[in-house]
């Protein structure tokens, strides 16, 4: 009786080469997918102030070290740029280094990564901390007046005239909501991965800048700031 067991294992040899093809090119998908998830992940915990969720997303000491380079540069293009014409702006950008470590102190937070990743960068101004849900800089959408009655016109006979002599009702102007950044994504490099973020055409962009850290794990670390 002849031996069956090779031709059992020339049967099942393709599908276990089948089975780790299949399990590598899933492993390689969701390596590519990682850094599109986390910073949908890392987004949804600093809108919600999660910090616990937040501290796994991001580093904060490179973040820290970032910002404070990105600030410093920027102010200090913004001194080159005019103090020799505006003396009172060359104050405000000296004034402006001198508070560089409370401003990354303020970004270097849930509330900072939120801004940061909702299109609301540092802009070096004095005294600055990111903005929060319902402050000036992030209004609520503000309610309709109350509608005002019409005004009667000309009376006949004692009884109000309802024809064209009445003002017509105003239509309440609701506040156009601020508009979302134009927002890109993608790698420059194996191991990093970049958002940018511009409002408008002609606006400044700035970037956010997340790090591999392992196989499938990216954290915030850095920042990129255009002026």
């Amino acid at each position: 009786m002849a031996d069956s067991t090779p031709t059992r294992r020339n049967a099942t040899r393709p599908l276990i080469v089948t089975l780790i093809v299949i399990v590598v090119i899933a492993a390689l998908g969701f390596a590519y997918a990682s850094p599109y998830m986390a910073l949908n992940n890392l987004k949804r915990a600093a809108d919600a102030r999660d910090a616990q969720t937040v501290n796994e997303y991001v580093d904060f000491p490179a973040l820290r070290e970032s910002l404070k380079q990105q600030v410093t540069g920027l102010l200090t293009r913004r001194l080159d740029a005019h103090g020799n014409g505006n003396p009172f702006a060359a104050i405000g950008a000296m004034i402006g280094v001198a508070l560089i470590g409370p401003l990354v102190d303020a970004y270097a937070t849930p509330d900072g990564v939120a801004a940061l990743l909702n299109g609301m960068p540092p802009r070096g101004n004095p005294g600055e901390r990111p903005p929060v849900p319902g402050s000036a800089e992030n209004p609520p959408a503000a309610a309709a007046p109350a509608p005002q009655p019409p005004v009667a016109g000309n009376t006949n006979n004692g009884a109000a005239n309802n024809g064209n002599d009445a003002t017509p009702p105003q239509t309440p102007q609701t506040p156009q909501p601020p508009q979302p950044p134009q927002t890109t994504a993608g790698y420059r490099g194996l191991n990093e991965f970049v958002v940018t973020y511009q409002h408008g055409a002609g606006d400044a962009r700035y970037s956010a800048i997340l790090q591999r850290e392992g196989l499938f794990t990216w954290k915030l670390a850095a920042v990129n700031l255009n002026e």
